[in-house]
């Protein structure tokens, strides 16, 4: 299973951790592993294209199951903003990817 916890700071997203495999189906075929991953990088990739900014990342190596993604402390109130607005996007996507296979993956926030 996929767990996905999120962590909030007031009201916005500080960090989020992804761990675990789907196990959906065949290594490579896994349809829930492929539609987080997606979710989580594009998501990711968004922030860095729109954003200009680092964010600390921290994954597992060769075998993956594992990423910590934290926003920079200090930013100004409109990057922060506009950071938090793309990763509440994507916890919506990751929402519904729950809703329809909440047996490959669990979200929760802390």
């Amino acid at each position: 299973m996929i767990n996905v916890t999120i962590e909030r700071e007031q009201t916005y997203i500080k960090s989020f951790t992804l761990t675990g495999h789907a196990g959906s189906g065949p290594e490579g075929h896994d349809l829930v592993c492929a539609a987080v991953s997606a979710i989580s990088f594009g998501s990711v990739n968004a922030v860095f294209s729109l954003c200009e900014i680092d964010l600390d990342i921290d994954q597992a190596g060769d075998e993956g199951g594992y990423m910590k993604v934290t926003i920079p402390a200090l930013l100004d109130d409109l990057l922060l903003e506009k950071v938090s607005l793309l990763f509440e996007a994507m916890v919506v996507s990751l929402q519904t990817v729950e809703r329809d296979y909440g047996q490959y993956i669990s979200i929760s926030e802390k």
